[in-house]
């Protein structure tokens, strides 16, 4: 049985070059923090309550084909946010993959090096491979009879999940404020809530993933802080 339907197409990658600005900032100097870290925008949300109830495995659903189901759900929605701002990720205003002020993501290649790449090209290439692993059927079975496997499939799984945090974190320090003016602030933070609360419930992300090394954090990972913290993500104690 398919779960997928009709397979959405990649956004282009721009090849102008478009100038940005990086996001907007609140406060001077050293005590300056990004915007969507700052309140109303950090809170702002489709919904009140915790995202742990929705990513919760469904009663007689397989957990592999649950993952499967939403990691194309992930997919799609991040392609189609990366495609309203696309046009302000350029070569030329988005050298790197920058997702924190001294974060730069490389790109692995398939001789096991790791090179900088812009961050139009590196989130084409992470979409373009995911897009080809969704189409294949011996990694996403979509007929019936087929099964996932056992071995392989979490492993692919939590490394598109971790490329997935990369483009989410570059859009949140580089292009919130394309975000913002298009208020769509609520719509994105709630993917992203509900993103790092689906991949923390099935092992799909670590707290390094989020939290990044000490000398160079990932900018979301305060964000994930703040929202653990208001019991976004997390069930209260008590809680069923």
């Amino acid at each position: 049985m398919s779960f997928f339907g009709r397979r959405p197409k990649r956004s282009p990658t721009p090849t102008g070059s478009l100038s940005r600005q990086n996001s907007l900032t609140e406060g001077d100097g050293a005590n300056a923090k990004p915007l969507y870290l700052c309140s109303p925008f950090a809170d702002a949300a489709l919904v009140n309550g915790n995202f742990k109830t929705i990513v919760m495995l469904p009663k007689y659903v397989d957990v592999m084909e649950w993952v499967a189901v939403n990691i194309y759900d992930f997919y799609t929605n991040l392609n189609e946010f990366y495609g309203c701002i696309a046009e302000c990720c350029t070569q030329s205003s988005c050298p790197t993959m920058s997702a924190g002020s001294n974060l730069n993501y490389l790109w692995t290649t398939p001789e096991r090096k790791q090179v900088s790449l812009s961050a139009p090209t590196y989130i084409d290439s992470v979409m373009s491979s995911v897009q080809n692993l969704l189409e294949d059927e011996n990694v996403f079975p979509t007929k019936s009879g087929q099964d996932f496997h056992k071995e392989s499939f979490p492993v692919t799984v939590k490394h598109i999940y971790r490329q997935f945090l990369r483009i989410f974190a570059h859009i949140y320090h580089a292009h919130f404020q394309q975000i913002l003016h298009l208020r769509a602030e609520p719509h994105f933070n709630s993917l992203f809530a509900h993103f790092l609360a689906f991949g923390r419930e099935y092992q799909l992300l670590d707290e390094k993933d989020i939290r990044g090394d000490p000398n160079a954090p990932v900018g979301v990972g305060l964000l994930w802080e703040r929202w653990k913290a208001s019991g976004k993500l997390e069930k209260g104690v008590g809680e069923a």
